[in-house]
């Protein structure tokens, strides 16, 4: 519950209390206030999470973006995002060519806010595809 994990031995003849964990696909629907909502696109249950839940995902969560979010004795205490997402970039600074061989990259602004360093030919308004493990630019969409 807590996010916490131990690694702890037990003995064959001891007894452990299963906890019921259930995951279920959900989209994320809007931000409200500081918390973020989201929706089971089966049967439109919404759940709201808090910031301290949803933690660093938030900067990969655009409206209708699938996430898969586990619930403990149905309560919510983690979201996982897809291993990659399609964001629009907000902002992308005209890249200068310089002296340097190959692979140059920009820092650009994408719409959830953060920044990521992509190649020069990047544009404002393009789609790209982001790692959600590492943050990096993968390729355009």
């Amino acid at each position: 519950m807590t996010g916490k994990s131990s690694d702890v031995r037990f003995s064959s003849t001891e007894k452990i209390e299963v906890i019921p964990m259930m995951t279920r696909k959900m989209d994320f629907s809007y931000k409200d206030g500081e918390d973020f909502v989201f929706s089971d696109p089966e049967d439109y249950e919404t759940v709201t999470l808090s910031p301290e839940i949803v933690g660093d995902a938030k900067n990969y969560l655009v409206e209708n973006g699938s996430v898969t979010v586990t619930f403990v004795e149905d309560k919510a205490v983690s979201i996982e995002l897809p291993s990659s997402v399609v964001l629009a970039v907000a902002d992308a600074p005209d890249g200068v060519r310089g002296d340097s061989a190959n692979n140059v990259q920009k820092a650009i602004t994408l719409e959830t806010g953060i920044t990521v360093q992509a190649p020069l030919f990047i544009k404002t308004g393009e789609k790209i595809k982001v790692d959600t493990r590492t943050g990096k630019y993968m390729e355009r969409a």
